[in-house]
């Protein structure tokens, strides 16, 4: 590091920590400013924090752990995840935003109805808030930690607690409108961070041809490391891990960051949106830059470093590595402020978002509904700050709590289908969802401590998946048919509310005193999903083929994309994909999208 690296990297800090403090008025006026922007944020802008808030520091270095042991294929891990974030885009977005919440747990009490919502809003809140959130922010201290000692020569718990207190800073005081606009400034450094260290990655082994070349001389004969998916019957990723991953998981499974159905801080940013348009179009942003244009800078960086660096013991390190080699004066100071950048928009999201739950699911719900604007701002900060020291003593001991994040995700190894179908169906009440994670629990426990299935073997982790999957939907059937359905006016106001429509919710439209809808976007949305996939793996496989100089292939892919991705613009321009009746209009014979409603984006407490 010479002096204008430092004075790069100090400069990207003042200017992180100038946003937070020009926002801290804005963001103070209420609650509803703190945590949701006051509902005013435009689609570029939410989708973009969605981008910068995924790109964590671990991320290029899992990319590059995956690539160095599995090839490209390896991405298979995280890429399956592109139709739950599609599904979210066509189904789910309007519907969020329709709802008017301050958080997705906000939801339980507008659906369902009495002491069981209650239960299953304050539990998730906790959970989400307190372990979820604090295990992820100590995964991502640990990760900064890793690239501090690696890149700069100072005290590395200084230079952590030094990032760590800007990123809680501007959060704390400014709240989401500090956090999305100081996530717009960061998304552009890290990836063009990224996209500048590839090319001198690649620029280190000779080029993209002996890059290609070296890469499979190392792998060793019969493997095919730049083939887009695996090979055979690979002991890494057996085929029916893949049919498990591409055909179960997407859907079944619960992630932080990846709902079925949407949730978290991706639906936060929705909730943040100033139209139900722009919570759609931010989605569907966030999924095309997150899994067609940000991947490849990461995977050329893991291949460069088969190369040069064989014998290293911890493959994630060598994306640092490179970044200590490789780079010259200047823009080592680019690429250190890009990974703070990843490191502060990560944990300031994860503030923000865990303080709104304790605040609006906890504090405003059950301890004092009757709280002013003013007191809920300050125990928002007050949040904010407990959050902080909590993820720092989390951090400290992580070692020895590896396990219980895995146990702690069980819950929801196999919720999916209950997330995604209680919005289009008015049976699914509380019970639904409560005897889904218990019963997700207590299957995936039984198959790894008593059948001793193993998930950390690919082979037995798809056995545990289609086995929590399995006992889990019988369970949660079951429970829906032998429990009560929520009382009438519970779902007549919900229904009026969101207006979801779909022939699961026919009786409820009759009891409301409307004729039965379709669901907004009818097949449309199947149509855009079916695209939304099609063209974002096409761009993709595209991309990695333009790179390695197969023009007809990488022609073909990415005119699909091109066809694909034209065919959702154009849907969207005409209305269709927006079509339907929205909350406060009766049906319409011919709805064909609509103007937006007057209040949407005033900030108006639901």
């Amino acid at each position: 590091m010479t002096l204008l690296d430092w004075l790069i990297v100090g400069g990207y800090l003042a200017a992180a920590v100038g946003i937070g403090v020009a926002m801290a008025r804005r963001g103070g006026r209420s609650v509803l400013d703190y945590f949701v922007s006051g509902r005013a944020l435009p689609w570029w802008l939410a989708g973009t924090s969605m981008v910068a808030t995924t790109f964590a520091v671990d991320t290029p270095l899992a990319v590059t752990e995956l690539v160095v042991q599995h090839g490209v294929a390896g991405n298979w891990l995280w890429w399956n995840l592109l139709m739950s974030g599609m599904l979210t885009v066509f189904f789910y977005a309007r519907l969020w935003r329709r709802a008017e919440v301050m958080t997705d747990v906000e939801f339980t009490e507008i659906r369902y109805s009495g002491k069981p919502a209650a239960l299953l809003r304050g539990f998730r809140a906790l959970y989400l808030a307190v372990p979820i959130n604090l295990i992820v922010m100590g995964w991502v201290n640990l990760a900064m930690a890793e690239v501090l000692a690696v890149t700069l020569d100072v005290p590395r718990l200084w230079a952590l607690g030094i990032c760590f207190a800007l990123a809680g800073g501007y959060a704390l005081l400014s709240g989401l409108w500090g956090v999305v606009l100081a996530d717009f400034l960061q998304f552009f450094l890290a990836v063009g961070g990224s996209v500048v260290l590839a090319f001198f990655a690649v620029d280190a082994v000779g080029g993209m041809g002996a890059l290609a070349a070296g890469v499979r001389d190392a792998f060793g004969p019969g493997a095919e490391p730049l083939a887009f998916f695996p090979s055979g019957d690979r002991a890494w990723m057996p085929a029916i891990t893949l049919a498990v991953y591409l055909g179960v998981n997407w859907w079944a499974s619960w992630y932080p960051g990846a709902e079925p159905g949407g949730g978290g801080y991706i639906a936060q940013r929705i909730f943040s949106s100033r139209s139900e348009e722009d919570g759609l179009l931010a989605t569907l942003w966030f999924n095309v830059a997150h899994y067609a244009l940000r991947p490849w800078p990461w995977i050329l960086v893991g291949l460069a470093t088969v190369i040069l660096y064989p014998e290293l013991e911890n493959p994630r390190q060598g994306y640092v590595r490179a970044v200590v080699d490789l780079l010259p004066p200047g823009l080592t100071g680019v690429m250190i402020a890009a990974f703070a950048a990843a490191y502060m928009s990560t944990i300031s999201t994860m503030l923000n978002w865990g303080a709104s739950y304790l605040v609006g699911d906890i504090y405003r719900r059950f301890v004092r509904p009757e709280a002013e604007e003013k007191e809920l701002v300050r125990v928002s900060r007050l949040s904010t700050l407990g959050l902080m020291a909590g993820s720092l003593v989390v951090t400290a001991f992580l070692g020895s709590i590896e396990g219980a994040w895995r146990f702690l995700l069980a819950i929801g190894a196999g919720t999916g289908l209950v997330l995604i179908l209680r919005w289009y169906w008015w049976r699914i009440n509380a019970w639904s969802e409560i005897s889904a994670m218990v019963a997700s629990l207590g299957a995936s426990l039984w198959l790894w401590f008593g059948a001793g299935l193993d998930p950390d073997v690919p082979r037995e982790w798809a056995y545990v998946m289609l086995g929590t999957v399995a006992v889990s939907t019988v369970v949660w059937l079951a429970v829906t048919f032998l429990t009560e359905p929520e009382d009438e006016e519970t779902l007549v106001s919900f229904y009026r509310r969101v207006r979801p429509g779909g022939r699961g919710w026919a009786p409820v439209a009759r009891a409301a005193g409307l004729e039965p809808e379709p669901i907004p976007g009818g097949m449309m949305n199947w149509a855009n999903w079916l695209a939304g996939v099609v063209g974002v793996y096409s761009v993709l496989f595209g991309t990695g083929k333009a790179l390695f100089g197969e023009w007809g292939a990488a022609a073909l892919w990415l005119a699909a994309g091109a066809i694909s991705l034209g065919w959702i613009v154009r849907s969207l321009r005409s209305g269709a994909a927006l079509a339907g009746p929205r909350p406060g209009e009766e049906p319409r014979g011919d709805p064909s999208g609509g103007e937006r409603r007057e209040d949407e984006g005033t900030g108006a407490a639901p």
